[in-house]
């Protein structure tokens, strides 16, 4: 009898790839006897090598298989987007995946192909093979529901959401500022608009949409999409909440780096960790405000720091050199800070940190990944978003889901150092922040279960998920 085989196809980027792989592992739980094939294609920008990460997973978990897809040339583009070119590289990679789709058939039977967000155009290919096509969504359900939603609020105004200046009504979530949209989608005279637009529709084309979310950490907007409530003018496909899914590697070898060796010797729940994830970076001047306020709060802090932000770039992508902390940080304050504080350069290992006992809160840039992550360790946050769905996902955080606290900008997006030294005390010392940590660690509990045995909501919707495919 032919093997059968699932096809997994990422974004190239670091974090959505990781999501991939304990998508994958995950499903291997469930069905050991699976091959998974992952497609890897090509990065549009220069962010740093996957290939480390890829060849451990490959000699931890031999039922998983990669593949390195083609180069293609990419078309110059006026969008100041990253996105545009992740959508387009994957849209011009449609002829490769074709062929290996072809190519794995040969040796076995092919039940699914799961695609990431950025990967819309492959379902035409999948349509074509007559695969059945699934989407993973690595971000929340509030996320998703504003995308399956976008298509009825672009038919119900002619104007880009920066132009707006109104709240906008999506199922399931509060309301939120148009401004606070994906900044992707601000502009609609944006090459990125279209292609999420685009997306949006492809959504109702799939065999079905997984999500990197658990039913009791979003319950208000998983009924809202199941009940058909986002897209109101056409079928919305099954949903699958499997998550809360993140990498556990990071553990601790003899080699422990710096930043977790000063942890060991901080009082229990003392220490605020800031990290901004592996594409955001801020300005030399928002640098020194976010010093200034740490150094006047008085708390003990670890802070990842990255070169600033250039005329060039306002997100990481491309490899960055190491930081001059002495040039970037006002003068005297890694010498006047030594007993409390540590400034790391570039990189900490993130799910180490946040799982030390000397971990109180986190500020975060609010990506989905780190988000879930601190869920999982019970670390209340402070929300900072600097990109993407970022700011969406804020508005969740602290209105719906109640585990983080607002770090408020200026119009401009500036963060003083008032705001910074108000917002840290207030996690770590207030009876707001203590209220939200309770209710984190309510939500880590939460976590565990819809994850353990067979009758957690994941495990269950998991178990559906692999049925789904076996009846294609």
């Amino acid at each position: 009898m032919e093997e059968e085989a699932i096809v997994l196809y990422p974004t190239p980027a670091i974090g959505h790839l990781i999501s991939m792989v304990e998508l994958a592992k995950l499903i291997l739980t469930h069905q050991p006897s699976l091959t998974v094939h992952i497609l890897i294609a090509p990065q549009p920008y220069n962010a740093g090598s996957t290939a480390p990460y890829i060849s451990a997973v490959s000699s931890t978990t031999p039922s998983i298989t990669f593949h390195n897809l083609p180069n293609v040339t990419l078309p110059p583009t006026s969008s100041p987007n990253h996105e545009t070119l992740t959508f387009e590289l994957l849209r011009l990679n449609n002829p490769n995946l074709h062929q290996s789709l072809l190519s794995i058939s040969k040796s076995y039977t092919v039940r699914a192909l799961i695609m990431d967000f950025f990967c819309s155009h492959a379902i035409s290919v999948a349509a074509n093979l007559s695969i059945p096509g699934y989407y993973f969504f690595t971000s929340g359900g509030g996320s998703l529901a504003y995308f399956l939603y976008l298509p009825t609020m672009h038919r119900s105004s002619t104007k880009s959401f920066k132009d707006l200046k109104t709240l906008l009504d999506i199922p399931g979530i509060p309301p939120i500022l148009s401004s606070d949209s994906p900044k992707p989608v601000l502009d609609r005279n944006d090459d990125a608009y279209k292609c999420f637009l685009d997306c949006s529709f492809s959504f109702a084309k799939s065999a079905g949409i997984i999500v990197n979310t658990f039913e009791s950490l979003e319950p208000r907007v998983i009924k809202a999409i199941s009940d058909g409530l986002c897209v109101p003018d056409g079928p919305t496909p099954p949903i699958f909440c499997i998550g809360p899914l993140i990498a556990t590697s990071n553990e601790r070898d003899e080699a422990a780096p710096e930043s977790l060796r000063w942890l060991d010797l901080q009082p229990s729940r003392s220490v605020v960790f800031l990290c901004f994830g592996s594409l955001g970076l801020f300005s030399m001047e928002q640098l020194k405000e976010i010093s200034v306020g740490l150094e006047r709060s008085g708390l003990r802090f670890l802070w990842v720091v990255r070169n600033p932000l250039t005329q060039e770039h306002s997100l990481a992508v491309t490899a960055q050199p190491e930081p001059d902390l002495d040039l970037l940080l006002p003068e005297g304050f890694l010498e006047r800070t030594k007993e409390r504080g540590l400034v790391v350069k570039s990189w900490a290992p993130q799910v180490a940190v946040l799982n030390h006992e000397s971990v109180g809160g986190f500020v975060t840039h609010c990506g989905w990944n780190s988000v879930l992550e601190a869920l999982r360790a019970g670390v209340p946050m402070v929300a900072w978003p600097l990109y993407a769905e970022q700011r969406l996902n804020r508005v969740v955080l602290v209105e719906e889901i109640r585990i983080a606290l607002p770090m408020k900008e200026s119009e401009n997006g500036f963060v003083n150092a008032a705001e910074v030294e108000k917002r840290v005390r207030e996690l770590m010392e207030s009876e707001e922040g203590k209220s939200i940590r309770e209710r984190i660690v309510w939500m880590k509990n939460e976590a565990k279960a819809a994850l353990s045995d067979q009758s957690g909501s994941s495990r269950m919707a998991l178990a559906k998920l692999c049925q789904s495919w076996k009846q294609c």
